[in-house]
């Protein structure tokens, strides 16, 4: 296929999956499974997962740096630009728009009957992405036993990016012990490279003055998205501390809010930014705000994409991604835990997600259109 030819089928993927992609990380990236593994064929399982842990392995919203590392697989660099933006763009509008709702009427649009609907669905399709990528992942007795540890570790609520290092820490001194001499190969310093030590956030750690400025607003955004692991609630403590506490651009109901629309619409969650920006300064200000909290990811993936088939071809390399993971998809198993316990709450709930599970497995249905019939269901019922 041609250069063009790919950069459209890119485009037309990820925006259609930036403007159904409800549900968070974990169902992103059950969808671009189901697409780019199961449906187009584009990457193998294994392939899927080494760009999944490498995308865990960096700051800033996984499932839309998973995208940016598909993008540049399918389509170098061109294809990074193009799979990101393009998922990323269907969130900025819709939240760019329930933002101009926002500070015209000053309350948020009703969307509760439709996630009543669409939520069972994700659950659905979240649970088939994981049982399919846990064949890749746990591929020996080891590996399974690992990825146990951290489902269980997950529970306890220890920290995402911890459970990461130490599950691929573990796994490549196993095999180091288990090695026999002269066995050979290196590590490249790959796996280094995409730990994150890039000190992009002391760049711009002095971030903004408290007088309120588009300048300011880029360079928090910048300095969120260049350092922050783990989940929404992650990102809250750190809009709070700034946004309210220190500097008072916005009120908790405001920042409360904010959280809301990023966790309501589809596409990254990081999209809260778009609503804050708008809120603070308009349609400028939600644009300041995207551009600023999403760079660093296109950074991070660009430096770090192109070593992940190295990776591979070293044993050290290779085992500490395998370690990564499989506590890539025990972090997956322990949202979806979460996630379940909200969504299922009666018998509509339920044989929806037992109906969406049907016809995912059984009849390979596209996930965008079962979250599609999921939030009419969800219209009618509610």
């Amino acid at each position: 296929m041609s250069q063009t030819g790919a950069l459209r089928e890119l485009a037309l993927l990820f925006l259609r999956l930036g403007t159904t992609a409800f549900g968070g990380p974990a169902a992103h990236i059950a969808m671009m499974e189901d697409e780019v593994v199961r449906r187009r064929k584009w990457l193998t399982r294994e392939e899927f997962l080494d760009l999944l842990g490498a995308a865990n392995l960096i700051p800033g919203p996984n499932s839309t740096e998973l995208a940016i590392h598909i993008g540049h697989r399918r389509a170098g660099w061109s294809g990074l630009v193009v799979a990101g933006t393009c998922f990323i763009l269907p969130a900025f509008l819709i939240v760019s728009a329930i933002g101009w709702v926002y500070t015209r009427f000053g309350q948020l649009p009703r969307v509760g009957h439709v996630l009543y609907g669409v939520k069972p669905v994700i659950i659905a399709v979240v649970l088939q992405a994981i049982w399919g990528l846990a064949r890749g992942a746990a591929k020996t007795k080891l590996l399974a036993a690992v990825g146990g540890v951290c489902v269980a570790l997950g529970f306890l609520g220890v920290n995402e990016l911890l459970l990461l290092v130490l599950a691929g820490g573990f796994v490549t001194l196993w095999r180091l012990g288990t090695r026999k001499p002269g066995g050979g190969g290196t590590a490249p310093p790959a796996v280094k490279a995409l730990l994150p030590g890039l000190p992009l956030g002391g760049v711009v750690a002095a971030t903004a003055a408290k007088g309120f400025s588009l300048g300011g607003l880029f360079l928090f955004f910048l300095k969120v998205g260049s350092i922050l692991y783990g989940s929404g609630y992650v990102l809250l403590a750190f809009l709070r501390a700034d946004l309210v506490e220190r500097w008072g651009w916005l009120t908790e109901a405001q920042l409360l809010d904010a959280v809301a629309v990023g966790q309501v619409t589809p596409g990254p969650v990081f999209t809260t930014a778009t609503f804050i920006g708008y809120v603070l300064g308009g349609p400028s200000g939600a644009v300041v705000a995207t551009v600023g909290i999403f760079l660093p990811a296109f950074f991070f993936v660009a430096v770090s994409g192109p070593l992940v088939p190295r990776m591979r071809r070293s044993w050290v390399a290779g085992a500490f991604l395998d370690g990564v993971n499989v506590a890539s998809l025990a972090l997956m198993a322990t949202v979806t835990w979460q996630l379940g316990r909200a969504a299922l709450v009666d018998v509509w709930t339920v044989g929806l997600a037992l109906a969406s599970a049907v016809l995912l497995i059984r009849y390979r249905v596209n996930s965008a259109w079962l979250v599609l019939g999921g939030a009419v269901v969800g219209l009618l019922v509610g």
